[in-house]
């Protein structure tokens, strides 16, 4: 008898608020939430430490973290998985579009071995005028083919 893999556990970043992680759940995935295993001031790096050592699939919606060199550094050293959420929408929005492209979300962390942070996109405004059920698409930005 062969071995299932380990469901993904997906971590969320407070910057998704309640709604994000809510959506998921209900879709059925496995999801921890920032604000429920540490304080609210706690900085980036520490919670992306515990990603890594836990094996969790980071999800934020802040794209600055590829810019903030602590952060970045965090994500390289400790060899983090990360997503990053990508569009001005409501958090449930953003929500049922990541649940909706849940196969190519599914793939990727095992297709790209971590660091590596990718960003989520939403279908563009013309794409879902042409297809109402119009997926997103996950691009790599770090580090860049």
């Amino acid at each position: 008898m062969s071995e299932q893999p380990e469901p993904i556990v997906f971590f969320t970043d407070r910057d998704l608020g309640k709604q994000f992680p809510n959506v998921l759940e209900q879709a059925g995935l496995v999801v921890e939430r920032l604000d429920d295993l540490f304080p609210p001031d706690t900085p980036d790096d520490v919670w992306l430490e515990y990603v890594a050592t836990h094996r969790r699939v980071a999800i934020s919606h802040d794209a600055r973290i590829r810019w903030k060199p602590n952060e970045l550094e965090a994500v390289i050293e400790h060899r983090v998985a990360l997503l990053i959420v990508v569009g001005r929408a409501p958090h449930r929005e953003l929500a049922l579009n990541f649940v909706n492209m849940l196969p190519k979300v599914m793939r990727f962390p095992a297709r790209h071995n971590p660091p590596f942070i990718a960003k989520v996109h939403r279908p563009s405004p013309s794409d879902l005028a042409k297809n109402p059920n119009a997926l997103g698409f996950i691009k790599l930005w770090y580090p860049q083919e």
